[in-house]
């Protein structure tokens, strides 16, 4: 049960050191083979400790407890629970930091995490329900401070503590203050004198920046920073997309070299990859050359990948020796005896017969996706054709990873592969997020009070006008990529004549080359190929007599697949089992595997329902007018999320699809055709 100060403080004081961070997976199975994934990195790259991360609001309270057990108990990793404090109740953190001794962990990274939702929408006091919510999430909390000195007060020196830093400067809406580090140092400070032990900073790639920082901190008049660890933060690049959105929610700074090279490059994730770890590792390189106080430390965010952190310790000689037989202080494994009681089935199944301290419910996890308004862009593709059969004779090195390193390689989005730890990787860990702050989501989509209003908004964006973005969007991309743009009638004429509100969408593309300018991806000489597909809002009605029995005909039925699931969970799909995979984005590539880069299936469909669904939630409490908070939640109730496959993707076959949804949008094929409940049941997901 060791400390991370302590470990640390044993090391030579010329060595190098590395931690990792994880995330819960959001399926059972992602969490499954996470457990795999960092018992070969624990392996094979021996970190000091890793972190698993806290959703805002306590989200993710049950996986994350369950992770930081996992690592702690069963790998015997040295584990650092985050815990927020904002938007969640005191008997919440009461309870994690409970577990958190129970199991061992004696390390916590104290954040304030998001803004308190309210406060942030600026709820009219009307609103009684949401305010006695405010007031009892945030009794006692308010800054990541409050949390470090209630700690200490409970449990005085047993946790080791962290916070966060920032060497670019802080900035939230809630503070609207020039972005510097100059405006932080106060609560930096307050942080370390209310009883923090180590620092570890927000993710950067101006490394310049960081130097200063940490030198400013270093000589400050206050002393407080003269000796403590101060860890920089690392995100691995592993795909043009995300790094960009990553780097706009964090108000982080490319430097302009490093984005032109990624930029040329950003259809290839492979190449994007690569200069990535060389930036990564100058980077290293060049925070190594700075005289240090002690130990000199990294932090990877990992985002539950494997293969590219892993070359970047490699080729930055991070990795320590293998130890022998007897751990020495720079290994994370902690081989100290934890107290077990007796477990459920389930529990026995997650951890592979190590008993659990306790029964853990089986909540959602933070929901986040990674997809864009009507199209997909390379931050979708995935490669992923399947976890292979673990052999436990498998030894992998770190220049060649073996295939269950490597698996999954590519981000996983909204149509990533479920089975991935990986899968929907978080930005950020709130539970819904739309994709801008509450005040620009009014300047975008207003407050609308009528499904004419919704209309507008979405055909005005499939037409490239304002917005430029939608609640479901991932980024605020200008304009509808140029492979949107080849449907865009067909997406309008769903969207004026029923309004059937489409969120993500594909053509059909059979074998262009990869370097093709609208449809390609991956590395050169290869092949891509397409199944179209849209996803889309429908009303609840239309969903029952006009649409589900038209896709349900014996003549349609062999042509396309669909899902379809409601607010309240409700879900059912085409007749195919429930492992069913339809990969609808797959690549040849030279000397490589197929690559199945997009796929859709039930359980990331479901998962992404919980999430496309919350955000109309999210919507509604960005409104100031009652009358237009109360309509979007009425429509969040009364919609069914739709998502339909064509089959046909070869020439002359692409098109099928969209004859097929206009036949049923304009025409009466359909109509009258439900008139009892059945399905879905009715709009809050009741049946009988």
């Amino acid at each position: 049960m060791a400390k991370i100060t302590d470990k640390i403080a044993a090391l030579p004081q010329d060595a190098n050191f590395f931690s990792l961070e994880f995330f819960p997976p959001k399926t059972q199975i992602g969490f499954s083979n996470l457990q795999d994934r960092l018992q070969r990195m624990a392996q094979t790259l021996r970190p000091l400790f890793v972190n698993v991360t806290w959703g805002a609001g306590g989200c993710t309270s049950s996986r994350s407890l369950e992770l930081a057990e996992i690592c702690q108990r069963q790998l015997g990793l040295t584990t650092c629970l985050h815990l927020t404090c904002t938007n969640m109740k005191r008997k919440v953190v009461d309870e994690a930091l409970r577990e958190a001794k129970i199991m061992g962990v004696r390390n916590i990274l104290a954040l304030r995490g998001d803004p308190p939702r309210e406060e942030e929408y600026r709820l009219d006091p009307e609103h009684g329900k949401e305010e006695e919510e405010v007031n009892e999430n945030n009794e006692q909390f308010v800054w990541a401070t409050d949390l470090v000195r209630y700690i200490r007060y409970k449990y005085g020196d047993f946790f080791c503590i962290g916070v966060a830093a920032y060497p670019e400067g802080h900035s939230d809406e809630s503070h609207p203050r020039e972005q510097s580090y100059e405006n932080d140092l106060p609560y930096l400070i307050g942080k370390v004198r209310a009883g923090a032990n180590f620092l570890v900073t927000q993710f950067f790639f101006d490394v310049h920046a960081y130097i200063r920082f940490e030198k400013m901190l270093r000589v400050h008049d206050s002393g407080v920073f003269r000796d403590i660890p101060i860890i920089p933060g690392l995100l691995p690049i592993q795909n043009y997309q995300i790094l960009k959105r990553t780097t706009k929610l964090a108000h982080c700074r490319i430097p302009p070299g490093l984005l032109e090279t990624l930029d040329q490059v950003r259809a290839d994730d492979e190449v994007v990859k690569r200069n990535g770890i060389d930036a990564l590792c100058e980077i290293i390189r060049e925070i190594q050359a700075v005289k240090s106080n002690g130990p000199r430390g990294f932090h990877f965010y990992t985002l539950n990948l494997e293969k590219v952190v892993g070359l970047i310790l490699e080729e930055s000689s991070l990795i320590p020796p293998e130890p022998p037989a007897v751990d020495e202080p720079d290994s994370a494994i902690d081989d100290t005896p934890a107290i077990i009681e007796g477990i459920d089935g389930t529990a026995q199944k997650i951890l592979n017969g190590i008993p659990k301290i306790r029964k853990f419910s089986d909540l959602p996890s933070s929901r986040r996706p990674s997809m864009t308004s009507n199209h997909l862009t390379a931050s979708h593709r995935s490669s992923s054709p399947g976890p292979p059969t673990l052999n436990p004779t498998t030894n992998p090195t770190i220049n060649t990873p073996s295939r269950e390193a490597t698996w999954d390689d590519f981000p996983n989005g909204r149509f990533g592969d479920a089975r991935s730890p990986a899968f929907g990787t978080p930005v950020s860990y709130s539970p819904y997020s739309l994709p801008c702050t509450p005040a620009q989501a009014r300047s975008l989509w207003g407050e609308p009070t009528s499904r004419a209003a919704i209309t507008t908004l979405f055909t005005n964006h499939l037409s490239g006008q304002a917005p430029t973005q939608l609640p479901w969007s991932d980024d605020s991309s200008p304009s509808l990529s140029p492979e949107t743009a080849l449907i865009r009638d067909h997406l309008i004429t769903l969207t004026t004549t029923r309004n059937w509100w489409t969120i993500a969408s594909q053509p059909a593309v059979d074998g262009l080359p990869s370097t093709d300018p609208t449809h390609g991806w991956g590395p050169a000489k290869g092949f891509v190929f397409q199944k179209p597909f849209v996803e889309f809002f429908c009303p609840y009605a239309d969903w029952t007599r006009r649409l589900r029995p038209y896709l349900q005909s014996s003549a349609i039925s062999p042509e396309i697949s669909w899902y379809a699931g409601t607010a309240s969970g409700a879900f059912e799909s085409s007749n195919e089992s429930r492992e069913a995979v339809h990969a609808v984005t797959w690549g040849s590539f030279l000397g490589k595997e197929i690559m199945t880069a997009t796929m859709v299936e039930e359980v990331s469909f479901r998962q992404w329902c919980e999430e496309a669904f919350g955000r109309w939630e999210e919507w509604a409490r960005c409104c100031r007018e009652g009358e237009a908070r109360g309509f979007l939640r009425r429509m969040r109730e009364t919609v069914v999320l739709v998502n339909v496959i064509g089959h046909g993707y070869m020439v002359g076959e692409g098109e099928r699809l969209w004859e097929l949804l206009r036949e049923v949008a304009v025409g009466e094929v359909g109509a009258g055709q439900a008139n009892g409940v059945d399905g879905l049941g009715t709009p809050d997901g009741k049946t009988g």
